[in-house]
């Protein structure tokens, strides 16, 4: 995870890399692989990963992610977690707020997604969430998504 750019590896940061996780033959790299995709049901390596994320994905001198890059990410993270709302979140994102992504509603989104439930029965509209998160939640109201 150490690369400069994201989806580029030199060959010194590809070898390194299999170095570091103490791979040397294609069946350690076979085990490697699955042992690191069940580490993401782990909650504290998701969330190390999935802040990592951010910085990875965007470009080179900008502290926003643009907003495709962010939508691809956020499916490729929440494959395996299945938040119930994803599609939602990028439709509304794409239909409404067609911007780039800051660091503040990256992480903030990780914390929605961990203590609302997909009903948003428990979610406080006075709470502290980014407006983009509460803009969301009216979206899900407007579309009858849920229920007030």
């Amino acid at each position: 995870m150490n690369a400069a750019t994201a989806c580029e590896f030199s060959k010194e940061e590809f070898v390194g890399g299999l170095q570091a996780l103490g791979v040397d033959s294609i069946g350690k790299l076979q085990e490697k692989l699955s042992f690191m995709h069940s580490e993401l049901k782990d909650e504290q390596k998701f969330h190390e990963i999935y802040n990592f994320a951010f910085g990875w994905a965007k470009e080179k001198g900008q502290k926003s992610l643009a907003l495709d890059t962010a939508i691809g990410m956020w499916q490729l993270l929440f494959a395996e977690r299945e938040w119930p709302l994803l599609n939602h979140w990028c439709d509304f994102l794409q239909d409404r707020h067609n911007k780039a992504i800051s660091k503040d509603t990256w992480e903030q989104l990780l914390d929605f997604v961990r203590t609302v439930d997909p009903a948003l029965s428990n979610y406080d509209a006075e709470g502290a969430w980014p407006y983009l998160i509460d803009e969301f939640v009216e979206y899900l109201y407007d579309k009858s998504v849920v229920e007030k």
